[in-house]
Parts: C-alpha cells; structure tokens; sequence
C-alpha cells in the first residue's frame, strides 16, 4: 500500500471536567495548544488539544452525562496528506467499516480540518486527519 500516513495525530480522552484535565497535563509538563467547542443537538461539546512529550492529547467534555470508565480512549487519530486518498486506499484494501459514507469538512474546528472515522476488528475508532 502507498504511503498515506503522516503520523499520529493525536489521542482522545474523555473528560468530565475540562479545566481539571487542562491542569492535570499542565502540572506535569504539558502545554495547552487550543480550546474549542462544537454546538450539538444535545449541548456543546468541548475539545482540548495539548501536547505532552510531542504527544498531542485530544480532551473531550461531552455535553450529556455519560459515564467515564477507567482507561476511556474513544480514538486515537492518524494524520493523513488526503483523507480521500487515504479512505479509498483503505477501503481497496478491504476495509469497509467506515461510520459515515462521507468525511466530515470542518473549516472552524481547531482552524480547519478534514476527518473521517472507520472501526477496527476489536471496535476501536480510527480517525483520518487532515489539519489545515
């Protein structure tokens, strides 16, 4: 297969508490990047990124209550140079596991990206990142 991959992107977390968690990766050496926050229809979800050791670490307060179980990783993102070439290369690979049938293009997250999800065999998510 060509190569589609730029690196890792970065990690999620879930978080209960954003500013607890932003704290917690300052106090032992990270570095907030960016916040920002994406409206939905059950609230507005907040997104930090922050590097720690050249790791960047996606921080998730989702909106609704749902519980936080020790080891909560819901994806971790692969950088891609296209996700359009990346997902067609993956799925003539034989992966057909993607959760939309289209990427997502969101010019005012974190200043532009391009993403698209697909599940692995023991149901982890993937993400295909392009940041612009």
């Amino acid at each position: 297969m060509e190569n589609i991959y730029a690196g890792l992107g970065h990690i999620a977390v879930n978080t209960a508490s954003m500013a607890e968690s932003i704290a917690f990766y300052e106090k032992i050496g990270g570095r907030l990047l960016v916040e920002d926050k994406i409206e939905k229809p059950e609230g507005t979800l907040l997104l930090s990124l922050v590097d720690i050791g050249g790791v960047t670490i996606e921080l998730l307060q989702h909106p609704d209550d749902r519980p936080l179980i020790s080891g909560s990783i819901p994806h971790f993102a692969l950088l891609v140079h296209d996700v359009d070439k990346a997902a067609a290369a993956i799925k003539a690979a034989g992966v057909d596991s993607f959760k939309t049938p289209e990427k997502s293009v969101c010019p005012n997250t974190f200043g532009g990206l391009d993403n698209w999800f697909f599940i692995g065999p023991s149901g982890e998510e993937i993400e295909l990142l392009k940041m612009y």
